[in-house]
């Protein structure tokens, strides 16, 4: 078969490199001029740094083979560290009771400690949205506190309209008694969302894809970089080919990573009810700031959590504190700020240095740096890097679906092909499973991969390989 696969990101690029493996004829159209999405490595001021903070972690066998098969000895575990500023104190996470408890006061952790109870006694019926799930495992007081601010600066609505649905996938089964369990007990039955170890490559989250085109490219792939996909072809209810900015390229089967409402929209034989149903999903967009800080030693968390409400910024990467490698011996310190916001949103369409400017005063407010020098800064925007959960997102996601599904030969995987809040592990698995469905005829369900609510996270599969 001749197979188009679009989009050279985890799920794009484990998918084409399995369908060559298989013997196929694989095309990648990646519309970026590198490999790895929104896990992309870069270099700025002769150090490496990513996309956001990428750790990579699974429990199933498949993926971890596919990984450490890709990366070798060529990769690090790095003891996770990362904290919560709010209200100007720094709050350990996952949760230490002793340090929650000093820096909340007696007063607010009584309050806390009330509200669980009463949400234990009588917790709110017919979970719909984000605040229902959480606060009916925390409490409210805990919710408004830990979860409300820093939810709604990522997806840009109130965590009433955010589904339910978000909040069960990421968090299954933690609650406040777990999560001070967790604190105090640590060991195998540590909850997913709270391991405090990660696997990395060395030169960063990119390397593995660089690494899985490579090995593409050796079978006789092909990796069209600078090449977007304009609109999918369908004749008699079958993919015919692709119109890209190349010209039409004629194939048999299409593997989708771009968003799942731009297949639909720039394909003409969908109808316009499953269109308006797909302009009713959004996505959310993310501007990364990174600053140069002329000193090596400025704090020792991996990234921070912001739920301070006079912050714009929700997160900040140290990437001194990942790997050594991605140095090169330099003597400074990249951080990363990450801002989120939609199309129409003022700081989507901030210039390069006002957003720099942005982020060097709100860097300096949390007090992170104090008084270190702020350099140079580099701004890289996302477009599309969040699938938005709102309430009843379901239904129409359904509708797309099934008129996806109606298509012979065409399968939409990856966070943005499937509408899905995936880590790579999801993606990677989603692309593994693709190819085993187009070459083996295996009748793999890709829509269910990360909505059966057991989140892949853990560390034994890549603890246990490294520990050989």
């Amino acid at each position: 078969m001749k197979i188009a696969v679009i989009g050279a990101g985890p799920a794009g690029l484990s998918c084409a490199l399995e369908l060559a493996r298989k013997g196929q004829d694989v095309t990648v159209f990646e519309a970026d001029t590198a490999v790895g999405g929104i896990s992309r490595t870069i270099s700025i001021w002769g150090m490496n740094v990513d996309y956001g903070p990428h750790r990579f972690f699974t429990m199933d066998k498949r993926v971890a083979d596919f990984w450490i098969d890709t990366i070798r000895d060529d990769f690090i575990l790095v003891d996770r560290l990362t904290r919560i500023f709010y209200k100007n104190k720094f709050f350990d996470y996952p949760l230490k009771p002793l340090n929650a408890f000093v820096g909340l006061g007696f007063i607010e952790s009584l309050y806390c400690g009330f509200s669980y109870l009463k949400a234990s006694i009588d917790p709110k019926k017919n979970e719909k949205s984000f605040a229902d799930w959480v606060s009916n495992r925390f409490g409210q007081r805990l919710y408004e506190i830990f979860f409300k601010t820093y939810s709604e600066k990522l997806w840009g609505i109130s965590c009433d309209e955010l589904d339910a649905d978000f909040a069960a996938q990421r968090i299954k089964g933690l609650n406040l008694y777990e999560a001070v369990k967790n604190a105090l007990f640590k060991g195998k039955a540590q909850h997913k969302t709270l391991v405090e170890q990660f696997a990395y490559p060395r030169h960063g989250a990119g390397e593995v894809y660089e690494r899985i085109a490579d090995r593409f490219a050796a079978l006789g792939g092909s990796v069209r970089l600078g090449v977007s996909v304009e609109r999918l072809v369908i004749k008699d209810g079958r993919v015919s080919g692709l119109d890209t900015s190349e010209g039409f390229f004629a194939c048999d089967e299409v593997v989708s990573t771009m968003p799942l409402t731009d297949i639909i929209e720039h394909t003409d034989a969908f109808s316009d009810a499953v269109k308006k149903s797909s302009r009713q999903l959004t996505y959310r967009n993310t501007t990364l700031v990174y600053l140069n800080i002329a000193q090596a030693d400025i704090f020792k968390d991996n990234w921070i959590y912001v739920h301070a409400n006079n912050l714009q910024t929700g997160r900040i990467t140290n990437f001194r504190n990942w790997s050594p490698d991605m140095l090169h011996g330099k003597g400074e310190a990249i951080l990363m700020l990450e801002y989120w916001s939609y199309d129409q949103d003022e700081l989507w369409r901030m210039d390069d240095s006002a957003l720099i400017d942005l982020a060097r005063r709100e860097i300096t407010a949390t007090g992170l740096v104090e008084g270190r020098a702020v350099g140079e800064g580099h701004v890289v925007r996302i477009h599309r890097s969040y699938p938005v959960y709102a309430r009843g997102y379901e239904t129409h996601l359904k509708v797309l679906q099934d008129a996806v599904d109606a298509v012979q030969g065409l399968t939409c995987i990856g966070r943005n092909g499937s509408f899905k809040y995936n880590n790579q592990d999801h993606s990677i698995l989603m692309g593994l499973l693709a190819a085993e469905n187009i070459a083996d005829g295996a009748r793999h369900d890709l829509w269910k991969i990360n909505t059966d609510y057991d989140y892949q996270e853990g560390k034994s599969a890549l603890n246990e390989e490294r520990s050989k």
